[in-house]
């Protein structure tokens, strides 16, 4: 592990502030445009409406990548001639390879329709037109950018994504006066997907927990840094004591900037040159030492492992870190949820204050900011504030937000950055968008707080795979899991991305798809704000739909995860769901748009994000069956209708959605028992409840010239819930 802010950190800075000021100019792309305002102009459309653009499009990068070649030393000689063309052995080869191409293509009509309007199964939709353009046309190059070297033109293109992703998440960028004055600056970088930047985020936090015990037995024991034995450093209780008199738990509850601003003081205040520090570093650092001997060494006062704290909706790469970065299963916590399926405050002010107690450290509690399963997002705002709490009480950890899903939900509510403002005269009729929950709104404005970010471009960003990222609050976090070897890395002048984080080789393409698509697409109110508010909107309404959607003399009734706000707050229930019934279920977009009281309510009820979770549960007459284990039965059957099997013909299926289990282990007792009391089953065995899922991205569900879609979904829920009812009865 090299020391923060290293001179490796130094030269990329150096790197990227030459970018930036290149990027002014016409030599280096920027995202100083207006972007565009026309959504239908953004995607290949469900029926490839823009096929004719697209394919214009793609034969230029063809054109142009032969051009590129054609115009790189003119002068060389050919080799792939006219006589070589008509060959025998040329013409078989080709004959192969159109045989070969048609055959794949043939195949590939097996996929999942995810540009459907009837595809509502995972987070996957449509690709934006220039995500895929800036893919394609960057993949005939082939750049990787694990180095500069392989990825000259890329790499930048990585830097200013990474900044722009910075801006959309609330994340403040300075100038290089301000940073001269120390302020702190934000990075972020791509990675394959989330799983990967939630492991460098877990990666990141555990390295800064343990990195100043290193430092503080290096300055114990070292000759080379006798200058900086007095070195003070403030607990996070508020007095300044030396770090070499602290103890090991104060140690491991110092503040995350004061520990990354160490090796800079270190060589301002006390010359210690950078060399010395990672030389000497090397010699106790947990990179070097491994976990079991810097545990012997370091952590002997210390009777309780450090942990770290996740919701009971994490996303399974959390597990995962644990394993690989030899934290262990045993302590991740998994904090219980509310009855919304969000991070319940006080169960996990609860686990801190037993942390405390038990001198437990605790390296990052992290909130997510939309559930994969229901689009839950956590107290952000709450977890900081008790942070702020504990930290008063000699308990430090960092705070990571998993946005991976949600974090793209932000640009409903960014205001336009880096670009002018649009034209007086410009009026693109806006479509219409659902303004995110004000609770939902109050977590997202708190997110620049959070020490570092999960967002995935290919998810709610509609970019091709792998897009993933991470975005740091602290530039120096990179610092603590930063890698380099001759081969990839040659000196401080090149910007090379690859050697922070887990991965080596990765597609300079994907960086090129993110800009060319935020570029045109701004992460902002008037551009992916108004893709994802309109996916918002209808996922409001199919909530409304599903919500209203049994008659009384119909066998089954329908229960969504997310609850009514009358349901939160104690009003009257009937009253709110006959309101919906009456002013929104049916009612066309612009009937609503127009009702400021359905448009007051549309906003508060669902998920808080486009992810909508539910459950059926049957009745025989009028009686609501009371087994959970039936219902799951009914539920599983239900999927079995409206999902995929493999080697099926696509063109059966009529809709498709996708299933999970929630159960009392990872989300608690409150959740599922009053989820089992609103479905009927609350005197029933069983703690996993089985739950069909929605996700919907597409921004025209409900704009067809024929009427509403919502229409066509629920006639196919109508028809399979149907024979699912039918096919569990004789039991």
């Amino acid at each position: 592990m090299n020391t923060p802010q290293d001179s490796l950190s130094q030269g990329f800075e150096k790197a990227c502030q030459g970018i930036h000021q290149l990027s002014q100019s016409s030599e280096i792309p920027n995202f100083e445009s207006t972007g565009t305002r026309a959504l239908e102009a953004w995607f290949l459309g469900p029926k490839a409406e823009n096929a004719d653009e697209l394919e214009r499009f793609i034969v230029e990068a063809i054109r142009d990548q032969a051009f590129w070649r054609r115009n790189f030393h003119p002068s060389d000689p050919t080799h792939i001639t006219g006589e070589m063309k008509r060959s025998p052995e040329y013409l078989e080869a080709m004959d192969s390879l159109t045989e070969g191409y048609q055959s794949l293509l043939a195949f590939l009509k097996k996929s999942v329709p995810f540009f459907s309007m009837r595809y509502q199964g995972h987070m996957n939709w449509d690709l934006t037109i220039p995500g895929i353009l800036g893919y394609f046309a960057a993949m005939l190059y082939n750049p990787n950018n694990v180095a500069f070297e392989g990825s000259t033109a890329t790499t930048i293109l990585e830097v200013l994504v990474g900044d722009d992703l910075c801006k959309m998440l609330g994340y403040t960028i300075p100038d290089r006066a301000a940073i001269d004055k120390g302020a702190i600056r934000p990075w972020g970088h791509i990675t394959c997907d989330g799983t990967v930047a939630n492991i460098e985020a877990l990666w990141s936090a555990r390295n800064l927990k343990l990195y100043p015990l290193a430092l503080q037995a290096a300055l114990k024991e070292d000759p080379a840094l006798a200058a900086g034995k007095q070195i003070v450093i403030s607990r996070s209780t508020g007095e300044s004591l030396p770090l070499i008199e602290l103890d090991t738990w104060s140690v491991l509850n110092l503040k995350a900037d004061d520990i990354l601003a160490l090796p800079t003081r270190l060589t301002h205040e006390y010359q210690i040159s950078r060399d010395t520090i990672t030389t000497s570093l090397a010699k106790y650092s947990l990179q070097s030492l491994g976990i079991q001997e810097f545990s012997c060494r370091f952590l002997s006062q210390i009777d309780k492992s450090p942990v770290f704290l996740v919701p009971g909706t994490k996303h399974y790469s959390f597990p995962k870190a644990a394993a690989i970065l030899g934290i262990g299963a045993s302590n991740t916590i998994d904090v219980p949820v509310d009855k919304d399926a969000r991070m319940n405050i006080t169960a996990l002010k609860e686990l801190l204050e037993q942390c405390l107690s038990e001198q437990r450290p605790v390296y990052t509690v992290v909130g997510v900011i939309g559930s994969t399963e229901e689009s839950a997002i956590d107290p952000i705002r709450d977890i900081l504030t008790l942070r702020a709490e504990f930290r008063q009480l000699g308990l430090e950890f960092t705070v990571h937000g998993d946005a991976a899903w949600g974090g793209y939900h932000i640009s409903v509510i960014r205001d336009d950055f880096d670009m002018p403002v649009p034209l007086a005269n410009f009026a693109a009729p806006p479509p219409p968008a659902i303004p995110l929950k004000q609770y939902a709104i109050d977590q997202f404005q708190a997110l620049g707080d959070v020490d570092s970010i999960t967002v995935d471009p290919h998810k709610s960003g509609y970019i091709p795979y792998p897009a993933g990222a991470l975005c740091y609050r602290n530039s120096a976090m990179r610092d603590l899991v930063t890698f380099s070897a001759p081969v990839v890395f040659h000196g401080d002048t090149e910007p090379t991305v690859g050697i922070y984080g887990i991965e080596g080789s990765k597609p300079g393409a994907a960086a090129a798809a993110v800009y060319l698509s935020h570029r045109v697409i701004r992460p902002s109110k008037s551009g992916y704000g108004k893709i994802i508010g309109q996916a918002l909107f209808s996922c409001k309404k199919l909530y409304a739909r599903l919500l209203c959607m049994a008659r009384p003399e119909d066998p089954f009734i329908i229960i969504p995860v997310p609850r009514l706000p009358a349901e939160a707050d104690g009003s009257d229930i009937q009253q709110q769901t006959q309101f919906i019934r009456d002013r929104i279920v049916g009612k066309t977009n612009e009937e609503i748009i127009n009702d400021l009281a359905a448009m007051k309510l549309l906003a508060e009820i669902g998920p808080d994000q486009n992810i909508l979770a539910y459950a059926f549960n049957f009745k025989t007459g009028s009686e609501i069956n009371t087994d959970l284990a039936q219902t799951n039965r009914l539920n599983k059957a239900l999927y079995n209708r409206l999902s995929i099997n493999p080697g099926d013909d696509i063109y059966g299926y009529d809709l498709i959605v996708s299933t999970t289990d929630l159960n009392a282990a990872q989300y608690g007792d409150i959740f599922i028992n009053d989820y089992k009391r609103r479905l009927g089953v609350e005197k029933s065995a069983g703690v996993s409840i089985t739950v069909l899922r929605s996700v919907v991205m597409d921004p025209w569900v409900t704009e067809t010239t024929q009427g509403s879609f919502l229409d066509i979904l629920e006639d196919e829920f109508r028809q399979a819930i149907t024979e699912a009812i039918t096919e569990i009865a004789p039991i």
